[in-house]
């Protein structure tokens, strides 16, 4: 099923299932009457609050208030962080749908939480794929049980609905695998001749870029001339809200001076993911990696080529990891990445063992070198 169709699907099943919860009384007539090609489902939001005399409290309707939720953190958040909120959205309609029980905050107990989960592991189907794939991944269903927890939370720090007793809903997490660029790598396609995919040349730089600043996609992409100040870049992350002061490498002040000079447009993030991919085959970095992600409570072994699990999330981890590995001090590196604790800079750094054993060799090689000069 193609994206543009199953928004269609979702749309209509979004409108009959509120029709369904508001006991409609010809859920047909209803659906003919408010959908169209470019119906909006947020919409339904409306639709309840007009109902409800502009009140959200008036409503304990269950998803009224998630769409009051997301609604009102809409202009305060990063597309991506919004598509999460929604993606919770979608997690759940299918599990009430599912049960053949409509959720409410009266039933959320332990058991609803464990058989939430079940399902998302086991039963959820990913129909936006062209072979559809039954089940997310371990992380995936913390991801939801995470911002489920947060949204109740904040309906009953507003006294919209009583605390729920959520003890025993852990987030289910697990360190992830991925790759990084080595800065060897990033050369190599920095210097790859494009010159018969010309239409791959703007892919490449913009990941080289990526790789020499630690820059989200969604910020590295976006770059706009008043962010550059001399040799600095001054960049407010969308997803943090947080001002970096990045210090450009001159081939990273080369790419964007190009950027500014062409007046390039931004590139799209699915087609940055597809088209990096076959620049970094095109630069040989094939070497097979074996990866293993958790779903349910199977360990899924997942081996591809490299240039198979590069992605544009692999620029930062490898900016990170690059500086780390040539003795930049961590809390430097935080600065410019932007991140806030130690816990979750260290989940950005990807060295095998024999770095690891190569950095501390180097290490103990320096505490000579110091010591014998003293």
């Amino acid at each position: 099923m193609n994206d543009s169709l199953f928004s269609m699907f979702r749309k209509v099943e979004d409108l009959l299932i509120y029709a369904k919860r508001e006991q409609v009384e010809d859920p047909l007539a209803f659906l003919k009457e408010n959908f169209k090609p470019d119906f909006d489902t947020e919409s339904l939001f409306s639709i309840k609050l007009k109902n409800e005399g502009n009140n959200p409290k008036l409503s304990k309707d269950f998803f009224f208030q998630v769409d009051n939720y997301i609604n009102s953190k809409l202009r305060r958040v990063s597309k991506d962080m919004a598509r999460i909120y929604r993606n919770m959205k979608d997690h759940l309609k299918a599990f009430e749908l599912f049960r053949k029980r409509s959720i409410s905050f009266e039933n959320l107990d332990l058991t609803f939480y464990e058989d939430l989960v079940d399902f998302l592991s086991y039963n959820y189907i990913q129909t936006r794929r062209r072979n559809n794939k039954i089940g997310l991944k371990y992380n995936t269903v913390g991801k939801t049980i995470k911002h489920l927890r947060v949204f109740l939370n904040d309906r009953a720090k507003k006294k919209i609905i009583t605390p729920v007793d959520m003890d025993g809903w852990k987030v289910l997490e697990v360190e992830t695998d991925a790759v990084y660029c080595s800065q060897e790598e990033i050369t190599k396609l920095s210097e790859l001749d494009l010159s018969h995919h010309p239409h791959l040349i703007n892919y490449r730089d913009e990941f080289v870029l990526g790789c020499l600043t630690g820059l989200r996609f969604s910020d590295f992409s976006l770059i706009n001339r008043h962010d550059l100040r001399g040799e600095m870049l001054y960049k407010k992350q969308k997803k943090s809200n947080h001002w970096v002061v990045i210090p450009l490498r001159p081939a990273a002040l080369k790419i964007l001076r190009e950027r500014f000079t062409k007046d390039i447009p931004p590139t799209n993030n699915s087609k940055f993911n597809k088209h990096i991919k076959t620049i970094a085959a095109l630069a040989g970095i094939n070497t097979v990696i074996t990866f293993s992600y958790k779903k349910g409570n199977q360990q899924i072994n997942e081996t591809k080529a490299k240039y198979e699990w590069i992605c544009s999330h692999t620029c930062r981890r490898s900016f990170c990891t690059n500086e780390f590995l040539a003795g930049t001090p961590v809390e430097l590196i935080m600065k410019i990445s932007g991140h806030k604790s130690l816990t979750d800079f260290y989940r950005y750094i990807r060295i095998s063992p024999e770095e690891a054993a190569h950095k501390i060799k180097l290490l103990w090689s320096q505490r000579e070198l110091r010591t014998n000069n003293e």
